[in-house]
């Protein structure tokens, strides 16, 4: 498994999109993520190339509900608390009719989890899905450092000082968890780079907020 690399200036994530006979749905999220910030196409590209990853190096799980909260699990963003309740919400209702209602359950239970990132240890879809979204904590220091900037963009309401506290309070959560990754594949090759940057990055945030 390669490690998370940047995705083209101009990513395009429809050859992803699982439904065949939904490409409205499809271009409606689409629009969605069309979004300056980090959770924007590049970012849901990202996480659907890492999906491949997993597969590929042998975490099994179900595709189509995982690809289908992978396009959902940040479609509705705007820096509110409550951003995935109503991305898990808006699935709920998109879905309705397109897919049995066991995979819009499941995929409404897998953006909720997108919260937390904290998936049961059994829980293969969670557990893809959350180490694809968190993969980004891994990249390399240039493509780390455009993440970090971009998650800056999306709190330019905020004066430095509030989004340093803010910031650090996401990593030091992240930090507590005892795994960052859940699958075998991505512990093996994320963990320690993701660990490294995460450490880094709350070094220089601590020496601000003291």
């Amino acid at each position: 498994m390669t490690p998370p690399q940047p995705a083209d200036d101009d990513p395009d994530p429809r050859a992803w999109w699982p439904l065949a006979d939904a490409d409205d749905l499809r271009d409606e999220l689409v629009a969605a993520w069309r979004r300056d910030g980090y959770h924007d196409l590049r970012h849901l590209t990202e996480v659907l190339r890492r999906l491949d990853e997993l597969d590929s190096a042998g975490a099994a799980f179900e595709r189509l509900p995982v690809l289908l909260a992978a396009w959902f699990h940040d479609a509705v963003y705007d820096g509110e608390r409550d951003a995935e309740e109503r991305s898990a919400c808006w699935a709920e209702r998109a879905l309705d009719g397109l897919v049995d209602l066991a995979t819009v359950d499941e995929v409404a239970r897998l953006v909720r989890l997108t919260e937390t990132h904290r998936p049961d240890p059994d829980d293969a879809e969670g557990c893809a899905l959350s180490d694809a979204d968190l993969a980004i904590l891994a990249s390399d220091p240039v493509r780390y450092a455009e993440y970090v900037a971009a998650v800056r963009r999306e709190y330019a309401h905020l004066d430095d000082d509030t989004f340093a506290a803010g910031r650090a309070e996401v990593l030091h959560h992240l930090a507590a968890k005892p795994t960052l990754f859940h699958t075998a594949p991505a512990r093996r090759r994320w963990e320690e780079p993701a660990r490294a940057n995460l450490r880094a990055e709350l070094d220089r945030l601590m020496a601000r907020v003291g």
